[in-house]
């Protein structure tokens, strides 16, 4: 299903604005693809009678991605990512799981030729060659499914990226063909994609859960929002509403938030010096 609309969507040039990863500027895909997988099964009910299935979206332990490729839905790029001819990369995936009697489809060929922008562009070089991610490096990881101290000697090549990263998608050729989504659950919220550093740091637990409330961004929780954006505020221009903005979190109670904000305010003090 794909998910791109109107908005620019280059690699934002501003380090003084939150750049987040554009699948996660609206409402949460889990939501909407599972509401449209579970309206499928309805309407395959209806025409042939109760059968068995279960519908995913990201949801449990499915190789998506894999399975997607063999099915002939596209195929796996550099980068790890399913690519498609017709629609690049900037789509998501869902799946049903059924024990109905399906005709079985043709992969298609990679068609990644020798580029290998996608390598090359990774800010952590996560990407450690054609094929191979280190979920360890991939910024993506650290924003979202990493829950302790993000490393310290990645933290200033992370930027200005505080939740997800589309480095690698932005650069694929093959995204010239990505579609415009149709579905307007997927415009985005909030001003996130113009919203500033500064200003998403100061929002407070409250002002987090409630903007965000449908939101993916919301799962990470406000802590680790917090820890995200200290590290963007780390990789700011050195400003005193940046240092300001800092050291009103310096005292915070989650030992996590101080130890990035600590991070953040030693980086401007060392460049200032």
């Amino acid at each position: 299903m794909d998910y791109l609309n109107g908005e620019a969507h280059g690699i934002s040039a501003d380090p003084e604005k939150a750049n987040i990863a554009r699948y996660a500027r609206g409402r949460d895909y889990h939501k909407v693809l599972r509401d449209r997988l579970q309206k499928l099964c309805d309407r395959i009910a209806q025409e042939i009678g109760e059968f068995g299935y279960r519908v995913f979206t990201d949801s449990a332990p499915v190789m998506e991605v894999e399975l997607a490729a063999r099915a002939g839905i596209g195929w796996r790029g550099k980068h790890t990512l399913l690519l498609s001819r017709d629609a690049g990369s900037w789509f998501f995936l869902g799946e049903v799981y059924t024990d109905l009697p399906l005709e079985l489809d043709q992969e298609v060929a990679n068609s990644c030729g020798t580029c290998e922008r996608c390598i090359e562009v990774c800010p952590t070089q996560a990407i450690r060659g054609p094929y191979q991610l280190d979920a360890r490096r991939c910024i993506s990881y650290l924003t979202i499914e990493h829950k302790s101290a993000i490393p310290e000697e990645l933290r200033p090549l992370i930027g200005n990226r505080v939740y997800g990263c589309d480095d690698c998608q932005l650069v694929c050729p093959w995204n010239r063909f990505a579609k415009l989504t149709s579905e307007g659950d997927f415009r985005t919220r909030n001003g996130l994609d113009a919203a500033t550093l500064l200003e998403l740091f100061a929002w407070t637990e409250s002002e987090f859960d409630s903007r965000l409330r449908g939101s993916p961004i919301r799962r990470i929780g406000h802590e680790r929002w917090l820890r995200n954006l200290a590290v963007g505020l780390g990789n700011a221009p050195t400003s005193l509403h940046v240092v300001a903005a800092l050291r009103s979190r310096a005292d915070h109670p989650s030992a996590l938030v101080r130890e990035h904000v600590a991070w953040a305010i030693s980086r401007h003090a060392s460049l200032a010096a």
